[in-house]
């Protein structure tokens, strides 16, 4: 099978032709039929501290090709969706529906490819999807029946989940509210449709890119504004009465950001922080007096606060009725053969998603 191989930080992927990985007693063999390529991809890829060789991807559908004896959630021939975080439906984090934090964390550091010098790569996830096939645990897997396009239903994976679960289920957003969300990737915009589902009157759009300033005018977004025109807070103020916005969400990761989602929250407003900051040792600083007596509430939301097993079939629903626009977030389509090419892209923030088919 073909693998793109992320072996060094800051280097482009090498395509290798390696084995099929095992199938464990709880694993299941892919068929890759669609792949997003996440700004989590890039992260993990470029990471500095990443101490071994990797094959990304994570949002991904395809096929069940063969599956180990003790697999119980999936039959061969099951359409499936992957996802970031694993969610074994049996322990503690999963029974009080928190499976965004499933105790089975560690699946997503298995090394599973045999690499031709002989050592072993990681999946990304658990998943690995930057792969012709990948053999994943039953946990990160959900089966799935739906007629969605591969490339539409890949998204859901992660990038979709994570933004339109952080409005739904992580700040629930209240009908007739206004929304300001700074970065409008793939994730941002899928805030920007869960807002619009919940009913927000008032969506403001925050990016530096004019394309995704655009684009999320057509999926929801009342208002677009570019942060180097002005203050960004006073933008958002000047849109809301001068109050400020009742829910702000960061979907970038970086420290001052994640403070002007804060400061352009009204009093007793709701801070959402979704993006992936780059290193471990980033902090937030925010006055200790402000951080009290606004009496804002502030919280990180994981994949959306998103129950796999729950939440997929309601989001592909979401779609299939025409709440959710999926196509209109894939920007580009390529080979895998062209996933260095799709990486860049996204380093310069080009389009919303492309799509390894």
């Amino acid at each position: 099978m073909k693998a793109a191989v992320a072996y060094e930080p800051n280097k482009p992927l090498v395509l290798e032709e390696l084995p099929t990985p095992a199938i464990g007693p709880r694993d299941v063999l892919v068929r890759v039929a669609a792949s997003g390529i996440c700004h989590t991809d890039l992260t993990s890829i470029n990471h500095p501290d990443r101490p071994d060789a990797m094959v990304p991807g994570h949002e991904a559908c395809g096929t069940v090709e063969a599956i180990g004896p003790d697999v119980r959630r999936v039959v061969v021939g099951d359409r499936v969706l992957a996802s970031v975080s694993p969610a074994c439906g049996l322990c503690w984090w999963c029974i009080n529906t928190m499976s965004q934090h499933c105790e089975r964390k560690a699946l997503r550091f298995i090394p599973r490819y045999d690499l031709p010098d002989g050592k072993k790569a990681s999946a990304l996830c658990g998943c690995g999807s930057f792969a012709e096939a990948m053999v994943v645990d039953e946990a990160t897997i959900v089966p799935v029946q739906t007629d969605l396009p591969d490339e539409q239903l890949a998204l859901l994976g992660c990038g979709v989940t994570t933004g339109l679960g952080a409005a739904l289920n992580t700040a629930a957003v209240k009908p007739g509210s206004s929304v300001a969300v700074i970065g409008c990737g793939g994730v941002g915009q899928s805030v920007i449709q869960g807002a619009r589902i919940a009913g927000a009157s008032t969506i403001i759009a925050i990016d530096l890119s004019p394309g995704r300033r655009e684009a999320s005018l057509r999926v929801g977004a009342t208002h677009a504004i570019d942060p180097a025109d002005a203050d960004p807070i006073e933008q958002v103020r000047a849109l809301t009465d001068g109050r400020g916005a009742d829910y702000t969400f960061e979907a970038v990761g970086l420290p001052q950001l994640l403070v002007q989602a804060f400061d352009m929250a009204r009093l007793e407003g709701t801070v959402t922080y979704i993006g992936m900051p780059a290193g471990r040792d980033a902090s937030l600083t925010i006055p200790a007096v402000s951080a009290i007596f606004t009496g804002k509430r502030i919280q990180g939301s994981v994949v959306g606060g998103s129950q796999i097993l729950r939440d997929f079939p309601r989001f592909i629903r979401l779609a299939e009725t025409g709440q959710l626009d999926l196509g209109g977030m894939v920007s580009r389509r390529i080979t895998l053969d062209e996933v260095n090419e799709g990486i860049e892209l996204l380093e310069r923030g080009e389009g919303v998603r492309t799509v390894i088919m």
